[in-house]
């Protein structure tokens, strides 16, 4: 594989994992705050926050790399009315600047909560209108295995599954900085902590078993759909590969997330906690990499465009 489709790869894993992350920082934010108030809630996910925009800023350094000559990506915009690149690229920046804005005035308590709110709404949607350009971009008839329905779906799926361990690891570090900074407020913290990661592994489950779903209902519409050399590659050639991943991805969100679920329902195990969430979204981060891997490495083209 060559270094462009690297970048493709860094890219897009890391954008995606922004989005799903901010999403699910906002929905987390939002239940914690008519849970404990708002200054709880701020303490919970405001350093979360500081993680997103370099992880996604590093992705889209990365995607400059894919061009013939990164100092003409401004011209890659110009086609809105009909490129699904210009979509995604716009969108990126667009979801980067109000992303990372909103961030700001939520460090600094700039505005009001409500415009604070409307912000984060804006930039929480455009994130999708990214991953959703991501996914068609690849609806190219030469690329039978790309051009099915189990791409966006696989996307979508791959932006909340990251995106929900992602956060987790979050949490858990910002509750042992919290406890070390300030002993007095780390019991609320924690009680935040266990009831953020609880629906986080609960989430993760859930979105295993979508993933789960997805890969052999991908598989067959490949094998029906002309793209049968795809299938055979993935069983053949990258078996071993495909087998891993779909490995890591089960032991990471399935089995790690059951543990992490149990033992976010007690009191005093804040240390497991941290290993199961830390581990949970490394195992997963690879899985989703080598997933992406095969999706470019099998995707062979047809025809003469």
């Amino acid at each position: 594989m060559e270094m462009r489709e690297w970048a493709l790869i860094t890219f897009t894993i890391l954008a995606q994992m922004s989005v799903g992350a901010f999403l699910v920082l906002g929905v987390v934010h939002f239940i914690s705050n008519r849970k404990a108030g708002t200054e709880q809630a701020d303490e919970l996910s405001d350093r979360a926050l500081v993680a997103i925009f370099p992880v996604l800023a590093l992705g889209l350094l990365a995607s400059l790399l894919h061009l013939g000559n990164p100092l003409n990506a401004y011209k890659a915009v110009t086609n809105l009315g009909s490129s699904w690149l210009s979509r995604e690229i716009l969108s990126g920046v667009l979801f980067a600047v109000l992303g990372f804005g909103f961030a700001v005035m939520q460090w600094r308590k700039l505005a009001s909560f409500a415009v604070r709110n409307i912000v984060a709404w804006v930039a929480a949607l455009i994130g999708l209108v990214l991953v959703y350009s991501m996914a068609m971009v690849y609806q190219i008839p030469t690329r039978p295995s790309w051009n099915l329905i189990t791409t966006p779906l696989s996307f979508f799926v791959t932006t909340l599954l990251l995106g929900v361990l992602a956060m987790g690891a979050a949490f858990v570090a910002n509750y042992w900085y919290v406890q070390k900074k300030n002993p007095g407020c780390a019991d609320a913290q924690c009680q935040l902590l266990r009831a953020a990661l609880k629906w986080i592994a609960l989430a993760s489950i859930v979105l295993l078993g979508l993933e789960f779903v997805l890969v052999p209902l991908n598989l067959g519409l490949q094998a029906v759909s002309g793209a049968g050399l795809s299938v055979a590659l993935m069983a053949g050639q990258y078996g071993v590969m495909f087998g891993l991943r779909l490995a890591l991805v089960f032991v990471g969100a399935g089995v790690l997330g059951i543990f992490l679920y149990q033992a976010a329902q007690q009191v005093g195990q804040e240390k497991v906690m941290g290993t199961l969430a830390y581990a949970a979204f490394a195992l997963v981060l690879v899985a989703e990499v080598l997933g992406r891997f095969l999706f470019y490495a099998t995707g062979f083209k047809i025809g003469l465009q």
